[in-house]
C-alpha cells in the first residue's frame, strides 16, 4: 500500500437490501486490512438482521438515535440498547446485528470493517427476502 488521498466528491450513495443507504469511503483490494463507510438508516427504519463472517465491524455514530441488537435474536445480549452520536459499537464476526432509527432524524454512522467488507462475507438472517 503506498499513501494516497480518497477524495469524497466522487462516491455515491446507493440503497441495500438491508435496508440502509451506503457510501464506500474506503474499500480497496490495495488496503485489506480496513473498510469504511457511512451507513444512513431512514426514520423508522430497522435494518434486517445479518452478520459478517470474517470481519469485526465498528459503529461510529454521527447523527441520529437509534437502537442496536447485537447477538442472537430472542437473547438477552440481543436486548436493544439505545446508541447516540459519539458512541461506539463493537461488533465481533459472526454475531448477529440490526439497527433501527427510533429518532426524528436519519442515523447515520460510520461503519468500519477490518479486514475490509467483502460482499461474500455478508450474512442475511431473516427467513424473507427483502422486499422490493
Amino acid at each position: 500500500m503506498k499513501g494516497t488521498l480518497i477524495p469524497f466528491s466522487d462516491k455515491e450513495e446507493f440503497f441495500t437490501e438491508e435496508l440502509c443507504h451506503i457510501i464506500e469511503l474506503s474499500n480497496s483490494s490495495d488496503d485489506q486490512d480496513v473498510s469504511i463507510a457511512q451507513a444512513r438508516v431512514e426514520v423508522g427504519v430497522t435494518t434486517r438482521w445479518h452478520r459478517l463472517k470474517h470481519s469485526t465491524e465498528r459503529y461510529y455514530i454521527l447523527s441520529g438515535h437509534g437502537e442496536v441488537q447485537i447477538g442472537e435474536p430472542g437473547t438477552h445480549d440481543a436486548c436493544a440498547k439505545r446508541v447516540a452520536a459519539g458512541d461506539i459499537v463493537l461488533i465481533p464476526p459472526m454475531c448477529p446485528q440490526r439497527i433501527r432509527n427510533c429518532g426524528q432524524e436519519d442515523l447515520v454512522f460510520l461503519a468500519i470493517c477490518s479486514p475490509r467488507f467483502m460482499k461474500e462475507n455478508y450474512g442475511d438472517l431473516e427467513p424473507n427476502p427483502p422486499k422490493s
